[in-house]
């Protein structure tokens, strides 16, 4: 996720659905503007397996990637608009819930959520998952998560001060040291519970982008915090954060941490 807002997470964003819900509002510039995977990742998870199930696979960004590196893949997504674009770039999808979603019998080596599995229910998620892979299967959750540098987080902590509605917590202020921690421990919590996998192992794979004013605005709309607020505050985000980027020299370096964890079914 390129926009800090999305990292700040409390363990219960599955219950947020029509946030979870809300991104086909933006498919083409979510699948214009989001960052993709670095492809030591990708690599890493096309190793355990070629027959792979993405799990809230969007637009198809990381399905794109996946099969790009010889992976047969078959995406199943919430959102129909999101199924749509993804099927328009020739990627296999079906439109359900995952936790309800229907597998027909089908089975596969490896389950697959690129930025998606915080939607998930962590323990549903992870029954459903171990049902759908084949023994010796492997589930691989990951995310890409900002560790923006001092001088971005304080231009865009400021724009934050001045344009948000009370009582949105200003995520650019500080960065915790792990703020991917989360992530992991909630999905490691719903595989302990439910059980039938092996313990969960993960890792990191740091990569970092160049932002150009214009590239950085594009993706703001595509948050899911950006679907709750009205389009006057939307638009003056946009104005003030293209003026903070502008004192930054018009261009800025993010970095990038893309957390992995996997667990293999025995």
């Amino acid at each position: 996720m390129p926009t800090s807002q999305e990292n700040v997470f409390d363990g219960e964003s599955h219950r947020q659905r029509a946030m979870a819900e809300g991104f086909g509002a933006e498919a083409e510039r979510y699948d214009r503007a989001r960052p993709r995977y670095p492809r030591p990742l990708i690599d890493q998870v096309a190793a355990l397996g070629r027959d792979l199930l993405d799990v809230g696979c969007g637009t198809g960004i990381a399905a794109r990637q996946f099969r790009d590196a010889g992976c047969a893949v078959l995406g199943v997504d919430v959102d129909d608009r999101m199924v749509d674009r993804a099927r328009s770039s020739g990627i296999r999808a079906e439109v359900s819930a995952f936790e309800e979603w229907d597998p027909a019998g089908r089975r596969f080596d490896v389950v697959t959520a690129a930025q998606t599995w915080h939607w998930i229910d962590p323990d549903r998620g992870a029954a459903k998952a171990r049902q759908v892979l084949r023994p010796g299967g492997s589930l691989a959750l990951f995310w890409n998560v900002t560790l923006p540098g001092p001088e971005v987080r304080s231009a865009f902590s400021a724009v934050h001060r001045r344009v948000m509605p009370e009582g949105v917590p200003d995520f650019w202020a500080q960065e915790p040291a792990e703020p991917y921690r989360p992530f992991l421990d909630a999905a490691a919590g719903g595989l302990s519970r439910t059980g039938g996998f092996d313990e969960p192992v993960t890792g990191r794979h740091d990569w970092e982008h160049v932002y150009e004013r214009d590239a950085w605005l594009d993706q703001l709309p595509t948050s899911g915090l950006a679907g709750r607020l009205p389009p006057e505050v939307m638009t003056r985000l946009g104005e003030e954060t293209g003026a903070a980027i502008d004192g930054l020299g018009g261009s800025f370096v993010m970095p990038y941490v893309t957390v992995i964890l996997t667990a293999r079914r025995p």
